[in-house]
């Protein structure tokens, strides 16, 4: 078992046990992360997963590593469950050196289950498992969890090493208020502004009433399949990848100006438009006016991409957050009709620290702050007037959210939940200014100007629903196709390190794990086994959303026309989309419902599938 240390921990919080469990070659048909994280939560909750809340003492909170985590320039960490958004699964990393801190300590990951009866936080180390209280903990953001939980932590296992040498400081995963109040677009954050964010998994940290997970181990990476391949592909791709100077230069931040200016591609004011060309929000003015740290890295990537802001001056004087990277400029500033450098450092800080996903969470807000534009929320409804640009609005209601306080308790339930309760207290659908899928927020890439990355049915059948960093697309099991993505994400690896391709990355695991990947087994065999069992989960959904083929679909906002900028007029054809949906199912092995077909199934290997496929079918009355 190559380029896998070969177990599991299982960590029980209500009987607050632990135990190991030995990785089978089944597991190993779904690779690593998001696959890997797929396959368990279908053995384990798969027969009564239309009951299992997602918030519930059933569900499973699973943060796991891939084959390539340690060996593949950059670092990553998978985190699955049964998502409180859509209440399919949702696989999402972040930037956390607890994958490679677990590899070393002789795990592949955690399976975390049940509720503690008080706040905990787990230590993880060669020594093994230590459920820990957090009481006094609980309450506490990122800044104030860094100087206290890690720093105590840090100097525990400082003074138990002293042999040894000084050891780095453990990883450490966390949640903030957001986790705690279950809202549920909250994050599993790290280093402060990093986040596993889709999914809504820092509210499913929080139902289980645990604070944070700290991972140091100090053994050795399991050994790989052929050593001088591993080694001659990883120079390669180091090479090629110190030649991303640009992003190196700018990170993600770079496409704040550009995408919408270029592109007409980016959020403004809740998705009405989708051009500026207001250079407030060009990346310079960012790094002229907040940056202290122009390159940071995760273990073992030379791109750097990273970049640390922090308000020296001003009245939001000690905020601090990444650039923000392009997808809190656009949501934390343009889509709230901000386009000021430290209003929006502000914002993106203040999430962070609230340990919320930013994208939903900016979403959540312009689609409340639209609804105040439209009449339909008053300033009574709100508690004040909550107006494009106001940034000190926006942080009150954010506040409100995390505290679950008035118009907060409402919109803390996500985009789509908020929008059917609005609906029904108002009298008026106020569904068509949600920019959502399947209770997903999309992410700040439009679809109608087609000069982005996004189109047409990028978000509409993603099992991911709004999620923009795995997207679908046409041929559907080839380049275009969701399964790339879903490779990344089970190999855990970063997206911007991609450049060396998808097919030598595939040999690159070859080497680690002595598997016979090709790009045409993983599109038509393993990758198409996660696709299938995601889409089988998320059509069962429950216990309080269900999706049906109808919801294979463009949020309204994306129909209408753009209203400004070169591109102004363009937006897709309704029954084009369709036809392109319909074309997608067929492509990837659904029937004409949208349904996985049960003889394909069969194919996969995945036979015992075909019982919640039928009662889906019961559930569409087919």
């Amino acid at each position: 078992m190559k380029g896998y240390a070969g177990k599991l921990l299982d960590v029980d919080l209500s009987r607050e046990e632990v135990k190991e469990v030995e990785l089978t070659e089944e597991m190993l048909k779904f690779y690593g992360g998001r696959g890997l994280g797929t396959y368990i939560l279908w053995r384990e909750l798969g027969e009564r997963w239309e009951k299992v809340d997602p918030l519930g003492e059933e569900n499973l909170l699973l943060v796991l590593t891939g084959p390539l985590t340690g060996y593949y320039p950059g670092m990553k960490t998978a985190v699955v469950s049964k998502s409180p958004e859509s209440n399919g699964v949702v696989g999402s990393v972040l930037s956390s050196e607890a994958g490679i801190e677990l590899k070393a300590a002789g795990y592949d990951g955690i399976i975390i289950r049940g509720r503690a009866k008080e706040p905990v936080y787990l230590l993880i180390t060669d020594e093994g498992v230590e459920i820990r209280d957090a009481s006094k903990y609980w309450g506490m953001g990122g800044v104030e969890l860094h100087r206290t939980l890690l720093k105590e932590v840090h100097d525990e296992l400082r003074k138990k090493s002293k042999l040894k040498g000084i050891p780095k400081e453990p990883a450490m995963m966390y949640i903030g208020k957001g986790g705690e109040n279950k809202v549920r677009f909250a994050a599993i954050m790290t280093k402060l502004m990093h986040a596993a964010g889709y999914g809504g998994f820092g509210a499913v940290m929080g139902s289980k009433n645990l604070k944070a997970i700290l991972v140091k181990g100090s053994g050795p990476l399991p050994e790989v399949h052929d050593r001088e391949k591993f080694k001659t592909l990883l120079r390669e791709f180091q090479r090629e990848l110190l030649t991303l100077t640009t992003f190196r230069q700018w990170g993600t931040g770079a496409g704040g100006y550009s995408v919408g200016k270029d592109r007409s591609s980016q959020p403004v004011r809740n998705w009405q438009e989708e051009y500026h060309e207001d250079e407030r929000m060009s990346v310079v003015n960012f790094e002229l006016r907040a940056w202290v740290k122009k390159y940071w890295a995760d273990y073992g990537c030379p791109v750097n991409c990273m970049k640390i802001s922090y308000l020296r001056y001003g009245p939001y004087r000690g905020s601090i957050t990444d650039a923000p990277d392009y997808e809190l400029m656009a949501y934390m500033g343009t889509n709230l009709g901000i386009f000021e450098p430290e209003k929006v450092v502000y914002l993106s800080y203040l999430v962070d620290e609230l340990g919320l996903d930013g994208i939903n969470a900016g979403n959540t807000l312009g689609f409340a702050a639209e609804l105040y534009q439209r009449g339909i929320l008053t300033e009574e409804d709100i508690g004040f007037k909550l107006e494009w640009g106001d940034e000190k609005a926006f942080a009150k209601l954010l506040e409100l959210i995390v505290e679950r306080k008035g118009i907060g308790e409402v919109l803390a339930e996500g985009i789509y939940r908020a929008a059917k309760r609005i609906s029904e207290m108002k009298g008026t659908d106020v569904m068509k200014y949600a920019v959502h899928v399947k209770g997903i927020g999309v992410g700040a890439h439009g679809i109608r100007s087609e000069l982005d990355y996004t189109r047409d049915i990028s978000y509409a059948v993603s099992v991911q629903g709004g999620d923009h960093t795995s997207t679908a697309g046409l041929p559907a099991r080839s380049y275009e196709g969701e399964m790339v993505g879903t490779f990344y994400d089970s190999a855990v690896i970063c997206n911007f390190v991609t450049r060396p391709g998808f097919e030598r990355i595939l040999e690159f695991g070859n080497a680690i794990t002595g598997f016979d990947l090709t790009p045409e087994k993983w599109f038509n065999e393993n990758g198409l086994r996660i696709i299938h069992l995601q889409r089988i989960l998320l059509l069962l959904g429950g216990p309080d959303a269900y999706w049906t083929p109808e919801d294979d679909d463009n949020p309204p906002r994306f129909y209408e026309p753009l209203p400004s900028g070169p591109l102004k007029g363009k937006a897709p054809s309704r029954e084009e989309i369709r036809e392109k949906v319909k074309q997608y199912y067929q492509e990837i092995g659904y029937d004409e419902h949208g349904i996985p077909r049960e003889d394909l199934l069969e194919e996969l290997g995945l036979g015992e599938a075909k019982r919640e496929v039928r009662r889906i079918r019961t559930r569409l009355g087919l």
